[in-house]
């Protein structure tokens, strides 16, 4: 019997609205020169918060592992195919077609956090500013899908996924739970983010 039981653990779902508050940001400030600052800072927020979501996909809790939903692209077209057959597979952390968007958006997010950043530092040239532009606009494209996804998978699953990535629940077996919000990680979280987006702004 499924009930609503705590999957998501506060890092999880800070790291997640940072990242997606941050890029928008960055986004938003691309190519304002008056506004080159809040740029690098949003940028670097993203980039460190990634970095960070790293370490919690080895170090966090059950279904922040990489571990618990890092799976194939036959395993991702499977459950993509389940959907179309209207009988969706149910996971309870992320799915796999939702797994691989994660790492996509994580390498992506270092691939344009670093490039930006050596960019402002006016470091490597021309090129290094087109890979920037190249994987910003490539993580937007992924980001546009991911929003797809949830819509698609909270219409399917009869579940309200983006509040299930503010309220760390969602639906699974009870023994499927995690056993707390791990906030002093949390806090870490929150400085780590802060003070390492400041200094890749000096």
């Amino acid at each position: 019997m499924m009930k609503k039981i705590l999957v998501w653990d506060l890092p999880v779902r800070l790291g997640h609205w940072l990242m997606a508050g941050g890029f928008a940001l960055a986004w938003a400030t691309g190519d304002s020169e008056s506004w080159r600052l809040v740029h690098v800072f949003a940028g670097g927020t993203v980039t460190t918060v990634a970095l960070f979501r790293l370490v919690w996909g080895v170090l966090g809790s059950k279904h922040a592992r990489f571990a618990s939903f890092v799976r194939g692209p036959r395993q991702a077209l499977e459950y993509l195919k389940s959907l179309l057959r209207f009988s969706p597979q149910h996971y309870t952390g992320h799915n796999p077609a939702g797994g691989l968007a994660v790492m996509a958006l994580l390498l992506l997010a270092l691939a344009s956090g670093a490039s930006g950043w050596l960019t402002y530092q006016e470091m490597g040239g021309e090129w290094l500013e087109e890979l920037h532009e190249f994987a910003t606009g490539l993580m937007l494209a992924v980001v546009f899908v991911h929003i797809a996804g949830v819509l698609v998978g909270s219409l399917a699953h009869w579940e309200n996924l983006p509040r299930a990535m503010i309220t760390g629940f969602k639906r699974g077996e009870p023994g499927e739970a995690i056993s707390g919000q791990r906030r002093f990680a949390a806090v870490l979280l929150i400085g780590w983010a802060v003070a390492s987006a400041w200094w890749l702004a000096q």
